[in-house]
């Protein structure tokens, strides 16, 4: 663990062993700007880093204000970089560098890349520009985490478990940081949104299979409860020759994790094919309700897939959610926000999924 942050969590590290098999690694970003009332979302990825393959290669996507859209593709795989013990990585596009591709002082980036990005656990740079829309966003802001996955003074833990070590889940899923705080800056277009100490968020995938489908709820930016972060997932995917259908509910507050995973809760959802999530769960302690909903069209998304890299799944930023955490009888916490992630990928999304 990175005595630099004792918040590290398992699998912040770059995963690919240097083999020929399918591969792909996948991060995600996100920083809410309660004031504008807006998200960006900035997802990486890499397919094939051996390089030479039919999905070889590299992709930013932002996910911007009013739930818009940024893509850039980088088809060399040899300026990616990625380190195999921390959170670190990033992609070269159009540089005037020949060296081999590393993080660079934030200055030495906005002199010689032109296309690219570079992200740590605490900092985050970029520029990417759509030449066939002519969008351009820039970005450079610090990150202070707050929580990584786990009670904060305790080790941070696998979101799969133990398990997860092993590679007998495909894909593996791990958040990194639950909730944290960033400042700093976001150019998008001709608009500036500076930002002190907005909630921020991270996590990651990797493997050499795909989700067959999936749901996801996340939010770090509720009414009156500046301490509170929620994640919730769950989807159909590979153990060993077998699927399965898995969900789980993480909620920091106040210093505490509340962990609501298949080995020691029941997790129940019934999950509409847009508009509508609904996730309960409890144990031997606590029961937790949550509801998200949106009446936004959503915005269609790449995920690495055994395809490549395709429109395969739909978020918007702008949901609504609420959510009830009991013990027993006593309610500890009911929160609101409109300003909650929601995704539903995969499939087939034909009617409700429940479960």
């Amino acid at each position: 663990m990175s005595q630099q942050n004792p918040l590290q969590t398992p699998h912040s590290h770059y995963h690919w062993d240097g083999s020929e098999h399918r591969f792909f690694e996948g991060w995600y970003f996100r920083v809410t700007l309660p004031e504008a009332r807006q998200t960006f979302a900035f997802m990486y990825s890499i397919e094939d880093p051996v390089g030479g393959n039919l999905h070889s290669g590299g992709g930013a996507q932002i996910l911007c204000p009013d739930d818009g859209y940024l893509c850039r593709t980088f088809p060399d795989v040899k300026k990616f970089w990625a380190s195999p013990e921390a959170l670190e990585l990033g992609h070269w596009g159009q540089t005037d560098l020949s060296s081999a591709p590393g993080y660079l002082e934030p200055q030495l980036f906005n002199n010689h890349i032109q296309q690219g990005y570079q992200v740590t656990t605490t900092w985050h740079q970029g520029i990417l520009h759509d030449p066939g829309t002519q969008q351009t966003c820039r970005w450079e802001y610090s990150t202070q985490p707050i929580y990584g996955w786990g009670n904060a003074d305790q080790p941070q833990q696998s979101t799969a478990g133990w398990l997860s070590f092993l590679p007998i889940f495909e894909p593996g899923w791990q958040i990194l940081m639950a909730h944290g705080l960033a400042t700093g800056w976001i150019e998008w277009n001709d608009t500036i949104y500076e930002f002190n100490h907005a909630p921020a968020y991270s996590e990651k995938n990797w493997g050499g299979a795909f989700p067959q489908k999936w749901f996801w709820i996340n939010c770090n930016c509720f009414e009156n409860e500046p301490d509170l972060a929620l994640t919730a997932g769950g989807g159909r995917r590979g153990v060993l020759t077998w699927m399965e259908s898995v969900a789980m509910i993480g909620i920091h507050y106040q210093g505490r994790f509340y962990e609501f995973v298949p080995w020691n809760s029941q997790v129940s959802w019934q999950i509409e094919p847009w508009g509508k999530w609904q996730v309960q769960a409890k144990n031997k302690q606590f029961q937790v309700t949550l509801t998200a909903t949106t009446n936004q069209p959503g915005t269609p998304l790449r995920a690495p897939t055994q395809d490549g890299l395709i429109f395969f799944c739909r978020d918007t930023m702008q949901a609504e959610v609420s959510l009830e955490l009991k013990k027993g009888k006593e309610i500890i916490l009911e929160a609101k926000s409109d300003q909650c992630g929601v995704e539903v990928g995969g499939h087939p999304w034909t009617e409700v999924w429940v479960n």
